[in-house]
C-alpha cells in the first residue's frame, strides 16, 4: 500500500464516457480522494460511496475532487452510476492495473483485490492510504477526516 508522504503514482483510468482521466491533470488544481471499490455490487462498498456523497458539499468547499474506482468496465460503471445518482466521476482500469499500482492486491492462493481509500494533495503527494482485504475494514472514516484535517492545517499530529 501506498505510505503517506510518498508521491502518488500518475494513474491513467477513463471515466463513464470513455475520456481519459490521469490523477497528474489534477496536481496544482484541486485535492483528490479516490475510493477504490472491490466491485459495484458490493453492498458494503456501496455504502462507503453513500457516505462519501453525503459529505459532497464539504469535499467542494475543501477542493476535493472525489472520484470512484471500480474494476469493472466503464459501460457497467455508468449503469451503476446513473442507477444510484453517483454525483462523482467512476472511473475504469481500461488497460491500467490501478489497484495494484497502489498496493490494493494481496497475493497468496492467487490474487485478492482490496477496496480503499487514497488522499492525494495539490502537489501530487498522498496524505492518506488505507486498504483492506474485507470492505468493511476500507474505508477509514476517521482517518480520513485527520488527514483532510492535517492537509488543510486545520489540526497537527
Amino acid at each position: 500500500m501506498l505510505a503517506s508522504g510518498s508521491p502518488a503514482p500518475d494513474l491513467g483510468l477513463e471515466d463513464t464516457t470513455g475520456q481519459a482521466w490521469r490523477l497528474s491533470h489534477h496536481r496544482g488544481v484541486h485535492n483528490v480522494l479516490l475510493y477504490f471499490m472491490r466491485s459495484t455490487s458490493c453492498p458494503i462498498c456501496n455504502r462507503h460511496v453513500r457516505d462519501l456523497v453525503a459529505q459532497q458539499f464539504g469535499f467542494d468547499d475543501d477542493n476535493i475532487h472525489v472520484a470512484i474506482v471500480i474494476p469493472e468496465g466503464r459501460e457497467a460503471g455508468l449503469a451503476w452510476k446513473t442507477r444510484r445518482g453517483i454525483p462523482f466521476p467512476v472511473l475504469s482500469a481500461g488497460t491500467a492495473r490501478p489497484y495494484e499500482s497502489i498496493g490494493l492486491t494481496r497475493k497468496g492462493f492467487g490474487s485478492i483485490q482490496q477496496s480503499g481509500t487514497v488522499l492525494v494533495d495539490l502537489d501530487g503527494i498522498v496524505r492518506h492510504a488505507h486498504g483492506a482485504t474485507l470492505p468493511l475494514n476500507s474505508y477509514d472514516k476517521k482517518g480520513l477526516a485527520a488527514a483532510i484535517d492535517f492537509m488543510l492545517g486545520r489540526s497537527t499530529r
